[in-house]
């Protein structure tokens, strides 16, 4: 069964160009359901029924998974039950008519222009303090998933023309303006920058994911903000203040790279007469001095 989820993740790498999170997520998920039918003397997927998997999900709302995280799961194992019939291994999907669990619509945790302003104020005179003021200034000016931050090489950054060629979830390509503080920002980080990759660490390796995140929550900490701050918050805050702004849905969906303008939708639920009244423009930091 192990050998099988291998290969549908293979298969959702090569011919559905899925996202390596993407990828990832699902293996988890899928390796977790493996232990669950350990438990239940469930040795291969012919012998899988909705009933058991009724149970995988009980087991997963008894341990307090979210509705969204358990919605991945399901979306997880319908996917791979799919392929196999596909592959001529099974006869039909079990999951197919499983209810899925709805999602109680929640805000996005955002941060406000001085929060932001307290994030890009130098804290120390570290090599690689620019590289971090850079980072905070990439993802804001762009709305960045911090996925596609990390995959940014420098090649991807047009200068000239002011914009940043971004591959997004499936594979897509969107073309991003760049703010003039983010030009700035990157110009003085590459005077003394020899990597292919945008932004490395210590190693001089391609940063990943969970440092970046690390390294914006210290830094929100060591600013005194005092909630948990996390790279998503930033692309949140940039998506707000640019709808807040320009009041097109539409422009802030491709500017976000969402698939599906539902996506965005959720953004237009949040209360602008409260955000700062500092945002003239489509994004503040666009600005020029």
């Amino acid at each position: 069964m192990k050998r099988q989820i291998i290969d549908f993740i293979l298969y959702l790498k090569v011919e559905r160009n899925y996202a390596l999170n993407t990828q990832r997520a699902y293996e988890r998920d899928l390796m977790r359901l493996i232990d669950f039918l350990q438990t239940q003397q469930v040795s291969h997927w012919s012998e899988l029924q909705s009933d058991t998997l009724r149970l995988f999900i009980m087991q997963l709302r008894h341990k307090n998974m979210s509705s969204r995280s358990i919605r991945r799961h399901m979306s997880s194992i319908r996917g791979l039950l799919t392929y196999l019939v596909n592959q001529g291994e099974l006869d039909h999907n079990c999951a197919i008519k499983l209810p899925t669990p709805k999602i109680t619509q929640t805000l996005p945790g955002t941060l406000n222009y001085d929060q932001l302003l307290q994030l890009l104020k130098p804290q120390k005179t570290t090599r690689f303090e620019q590289r971090d003021i850079t980072i905070i200034e990439v993802i804001y000016s762009c709305g960045l998933r911090v996925s596609e931050l990390v995959g940014l090489d420098v090649k991807d950054v047009d200068l000239s023309q002011g914009f940043v060629t971004i591959i997004g979830k499936g594979g897509k390509t969107r073309h991003t303006p760049l703010g003039s503080s983010a030009q700035q920002a990157i110009n003085t980080h590459l005077l003394t920058h020899t990597s292919t990759p945008l932004f490395v660490n210590k190693n001089s390796q391609r940063i990943g994911v969970r440092a970046v995140q690390n390294m914006i929550k210290k830094r929100a900490l060591e600013a005194g903000i005092k909630i948990n701050v996390h790279p998503h918050m930033l692309r949140h805050a940039a998506a707000t203040h640019f709808l807040q702004s320009s009041h097109d849905l539409r422009s802030t969906q491709e500017f976000l790279g969402h698939a599906s303008i539902k996506s965005t939708q959720v953004y237009t639920h949040l209360d602008f007469l409260e955000l700062s009244k500092v945002y003239d423009k489509c994004h503040p930091r666009a600005k020029k001095p």
